[in-house]
């Protein structure tokens, strides 16, 4: 998820900020201190139960992450944003007893962190008013956070039980995702028609702008739900095959002098190539990409040079011709790198990319069912 920024790591797991968090932080904040906006005490309240509510998500996303974690299934970090949290995994389950594990983790947290809050709400019933109203809200908040993620459609919690137990009973992942996410597909409808309902009808006293919110949350729903099946697909579409089959033969080996000019003009423009292995006297020092270039000054590109912007071959991991395409996939994803060269008996006869993974992706779909020539 891009626009965001690290807030540092948890139990080993990077935390990160999306820039839409302000926004649900400045709205359930102005929501809390209304009609006492006036009172800095009430600001003060509602500031940091927008900080707990935030830290009770953070505390679900790492509950989900912990777990899957000591079940084989690597978490690269948490993002909070707009509509919560999102613990970022490398690669999927392989067992549905550890996806399912991992599902329930989340809402279990919290249900405990609500009734924590309710307990102290107990002992704390005849206290300053705001200060009950902030546990209050906060039990309640954490309750409902956990009933809404136990819905069953896929990305939600309850749709990964759903997936889980499916899986278990038939042995068929590809199946129970499909059914999965076109359950979590008609949540996102039936979340966005609601909504738009409300905006118009007004139903329970619910104002238009709880209409929009439910909509854009059945938006969301829908769209990941969607995303999550095509990803599933892809991944489906590459098992099987080896390094060797997907692999990038068309490349250049550059010199470290070559300045960002000579390449753009030589290689990007003359022979269209987007990839180039940096070697002084057949030493392979790193990779050039369009990626690295991007950022050069107009005026610095006669003088940059390749050695300067390229990925150092101490930062790449390599792959071998034999092996199999999804692993080397899940190492791109653990260590957030985009190419790997293609390494056989000391010698690089490849390239491995993201993109040409996706293009050779959408070559597939559109081939249907015809057998590629592999």
């Amino acid at each position: 998820m891009g626009n965001t920024f690290n807030l540092g790591k948890v139990f080993g797991i990077q935390l990160r900020l999306h820039y839409s968090w302000f926004i649900i932080f400045a709205l359930i904040t102005i929501s809390l201190v209304l009609p006492n906006w006036y009172d800095p005490f009430y600001w003060i309240m509602g500031i940091a139960t927008s900080l707990l509510f935030f830290a009770s998500v953070v505390a679900h996303e790492l509950a989900h992450s912990l777990v899957g974690r000591a079940n084989g299934i690597p978490i690269k970090s948490i993002t909070l944003f707009i509509f919560g949290g999102i613990a970022h995994m490398t690669r999927e389950a392989t067992k549905a007893r550890a996806e399912l594990l991992m599902a329930v983790a989340g809402p279990v947290c919290s249900l405990v962190i609500g009734g924590l809050f309710y307990l102290l709400l107990f002992f704390i019933q005849n206290t300053i008013e705001p200060i009950t109203s902030m546990v209050q809200w906060l039990a309640f908040i954490n309750l409902a956070l956990a009933v809404f993620n136990l819905i069953p459609g896929f990305p939600l919690d309850g749709g990964r039980v759903f997936r889980s137990l499916f899986w278990h009973f038939t042995g068929d992942y590809k199946r129970a995702t499909r059914i999965a996410t076109q359950m979590g597909r008609g949540v996102g409808y039936l979340f966005i028609l609601g909504g738009i309902l409300i905006v118009f009808l007004r139903p329970f006293g619910l104002s238009w702008f709880n209409g929009l919110w439910i909509a854009f949350i059945g938006l969301f729903l829908e769209n990941a739900a969607s995303t999550s099946y095509r990803q599933v697909q892809w991944r489906e579409a590459l098992r099987g095959l080896t390094v060797s089959q997907v692999m990038l033969s068309d490349f250049s080996v550059i010199s470290p002098t070559t300045t960002v000019n000579q390449l753009i003009q030589e290689y990007v423009f003359a022979k269209g190539q987007r990839y180039f292995l940096v070697a002084d006297e057949g030493e392979m020092g790193g990779i050039l990409t369009l990626q690295n270039i991007q950022g050069i000054s107009q005026q610095n590109k006669d003088i940059t040079q390749a050695k300067e912007i390229m990925t150092p071959i101490d930062k790449l991991k390599i792959a071998h011709p034999d092996e199999d395409v999804l692993n080397v996939l899940e190492r791109m994803n653990e260590t957030g790198i985009n190419q790997m060269p293609v390494v056989s008996a000391g010698r690089v006869i490849g390239l491995i990319t993201r993109d040409n993974l996706m293009i050779f992706l959408s070559f597939r779909s559109k081939m249907g069912r015809w057998r590629l020539p592999l």
